[in-house]
């Protein structure tokens, strides 16, 4: 077996406050819920401070919500931590205004609110609300002189539309009526709040925005339609002439599309997109000449990864940030020659990193990263140094027993290389074998990155702590290994890309680490797909299945799915009427008959992208074949996973309890189930 170790930086400086938790050796449930996390930073234009973001869970007897997110400053200098806005808030999208005198966000504060933009002085003070649209802001964007403000809003309904929902007469006209999210403008004073807007555009949907340098023109992603598919498949880079307020078409990328930057002189402007249609993933660095609209690939042909989010060093240099493998790595690449030189490496040092905000001279950077471990903390970097860590939010954690965590290699079953992350169980000990989990990423455009490896959903370390090993494969069609890799499972679901993780348990049982009679297996959404297949088609190779959020019929999916061109043009590849066979056959559902596996589904009773019928149908099919042991778990008002900390904490016991009954301690199929009332694990009064 193929391994290479991860070590963990461990350089603390400014520790935030938080009350030491007695040690219980090992990481608990509990623990997990209670977690904080960076969640964002934001390096101020003259490098001196940083506003980040501390997401905190919610306790269990709270009103049901999302995680708040608090807003801290901190000196660069000095290491002073200012708390700006906390305790039960929630604040997004901070920014500095182009001067660096005050801090932007996104909130909606107060009861019945919808999200606006706000701002606070640098200094400290009083929040002061700049929109006041009728709608909610979405997003929003500083012109560089910060006297004018761009945000994004949907169109209001109209007062006959009102008046008629508030008489009964609220139809929903499906992907008929949908109001189109627009751009504004507004001026802003300093110290005032935003002058009357102007819409700057119609019929035309609008996702994102930035400045040009210059701030004369924005460059917009737009699609035809306000839909969620429009912005997987269909968002188009254009240019806004503010002076004209004419609009024209800057870059055709033919797929997917990411983040997009102006060239500090404005002359390019940089972006990251699929390479064609049928990419399910942005993978490519591209630059557009504004001028001329000349686009070139920057992206090495048969990279061996994908890049993810694009920048700018200079106005001949643009910063690329890549998932290369179980790592991923800060690129500087000449856009005239193509030369890259790799900036920073997580292979390299040990942690894994989000995009940095940068000062205004490039000098300095800000990110949030997390390791095996701990799962977010800010970081301060300085290109052409080792990164420091700011912030301890977990403080805790040290007194905890974590499993040791490995890069693992294997071949399939036709001879490809797969890489997996391996979770020993606490304890571990050679030639000794273990019940194993196997956790399936989503996606599957999607791969798992060698850093912090528990959530609710995928509570790795809690299970390497009752005595598990947890294997996550980054199975064929996974991101981070380069276009060809990812394509595998494209007109081919179900095929290679979940025999590859077949093969990855069938040699963790033939190294000796997992016991073959003692296997289980879980994911969310595709993750969920796979977890249908092995409760299905693979029965005989686990002892039980954890769906969550999932797929079992390939056919009605398709016709109950919110993203259908999306999966028409990077998945299947073909109409439903061209692959009705491939598509009966490669659903679960076909094989439920057979299953020997104790299967729970779980998922969100609203989710628009794999509709609550997929877990109904397997579970009625599995009923009436007569499985013994197959339950089905929905949480009212959830979607595509469970936002709010009811759903959470449920997913999370239920889930740990399903796998020690019927994996661990190998209760029989037909005898009773683990108890369907947990609520007294919840910590409710």
């Amino acid at each position: 077996m193929k391994r290479s170790r991860r070590w963990a930086i461990v350089v603390l400086c400014v520790l935030l406050p938080a009350s030491i938790i007695a040690s219980s050796d090992v990481l608990s449930p509990k623990d997990v819920l209670m977690m904080k996390r960076v969640s964002g930073a934001v390096m101020s234009p003259n490098g001196e401070w940083i506003a980040y973001t501390v997401s905190v869970s919610r306790e269990a007897a709270e009103k049901a919500g999302s995680a708040y997110n608090e807003l801290y400053l901190i000196s660069v200098k000095s290491r002073e931590v200012r708390p700006f806005i906390t305790g039960k808030e929630n604040v997004s999208s901070v920014t500095w205004r182009p001067d660096g005198t005050a801090l932007t966000f996104l909130a909606a504060r107060g009861d019945g609110a919808s999200s606006q933009v706000w701002m606070i002085p640098a200094g400290g003070g009083e929040a002061m609300q700049l929109t006041r649209s009728e709608t909610p802001v979405t997003a929003y964007a500083w012109s560089p002189r910060g006297d004018k403000l761009a945000y994004l809003a949907n169109s209001p309904r109209s007062a006959r539309e009102k008046k008629l929902e508030s008489s009964g007469y609220g139809f929903v006209y499906v992907e008929e009526d949908l109001k189109h999210r627009n751009l504004y403008i507004a001026d802003v004073a300093k110290g005032a709040v935003a002058g009357t807007p102007k819409q700057l555009t119609s019929n035309i949907t609008v996702w994102s925005s930035v400045f040009a340098p210059d701030g004369k023109s924005i460059a917009l992603a737009a699609s035809p339609r306000n839909h969620v598919d429009d912005s997987y498949m269909f968002q188009r880079i254009h240019l806004l002439n503010l002076e004209t307020n004419t609009l024209k078409l800057l870059a055709k990328n033919p797929g997917k599309l990411g983040n997009y930057e102006f060239s500090p002189d404005g002359a390019h402007l940089a972006y990251a997109a699929a390479l064609e249609q049928k990419d399910h993933a942005v993978s490519q660095s591209f630059v557009v000449s504004v001028a001329s609209g000349e686009v070139k690939n920057l992206t090495p042909p048969k990279f061996r990864g994908h890049a993810r989010w694009v920048d700018w060093k200079d106005a001949t240099t643009v910063i690329v940030g890549s998932a290369e493998a179980t790592a991923n790595t800060i690129s500087a690449v000449d856009i005239s020659t193509g030369a890259r030189t790799t900036m920073l490496s997580s292979a390299a040092s040990g942690i894994v990193f989000e995009h940095p905000s940068f000062s205004a001279d490039g000098k300095s950077a800000a990110f949030s990263a997390n390791t095996s471990a701990f799962p977010g903390d800010l970081f301060l970097w300085n290109p052409g140094s080792e990164p420091v860590r700011l912030t301890n939010v977990n403080p805790w954690l040290s007194d905890r027993q974590f499993g040791n965590q490995e890069v693992i290699t294997y071949k399939s079953r036709d001879d490809a290389e797969i890489e997996g992350i391996l979770l020993y169980p606490v304890g571990y000990r050679k030639g000794s074998t273990y019940p194993l989990i196997t956790i399936v990423h989503g996606g599957p455009e999607a791969n798992y990155a060698n850093g912090w490896m528990t959530s609710y959903s995928e509570p790795g370390q809690v299970l390497a702590g009752k005595g598990y090993a947890v294997f996550f494969p980054n199975y064929r069609s996974s991101t981070g290994y380069g276009v060809e890799f990812a394509a595998v499972g494209y007109m081919d679901p179900a095929g290679k890309e979940f025999d590859d993780i077949a093969d990855g348990i069938e040699f963790l049982v033939k190294e000796g680490i997992a016991d073959k009679n003692r296997i289980g297996l879980g994911g969310g959404s595709y993750g969920g797909y796979a977890s249908a297949w092995f409760a299905t088609y693979y029965t005989k190779m686990v002892k039980a299945v954890c769906m969550f959020v999932g797929i079992s019929d390939l056919i009605s999916k398709r016709g109950s799915t919110d993203i259908p061109y999306e999966e028409l043009y990077v998945h299947s590849g073909k109409p439903l009427e061209q692959m009705w066979d491939l598509a009966l056959k490669r659903s679960p559902l076909y094989y439920a008959h057979q299953s020997k596996t104790a299967t729970l589904i779980m998922g969100g009773g609203a989710d628009p992208r794999v509709h609550p019928t997929q877990s109904m149908e397997l579970f009625r099919q599995m009923k009436m074949s007569g499985h013994p042991a197959v339950r089905l778990v929905q949480y009212p008002g959830e979607g595509h996973g469970n936002a709010r900390q009811p759903g959470r904490i449920d997913v999370l016991y239920r889930t740990l309890d399903w796998y020690d009954w019927y994996v661990k301690d190998l209760k029989p199929l037909n005898g009773p189930m683990p108890p369907l009332d947990i609520s007294d694990k919840y910590g409710l009064n």
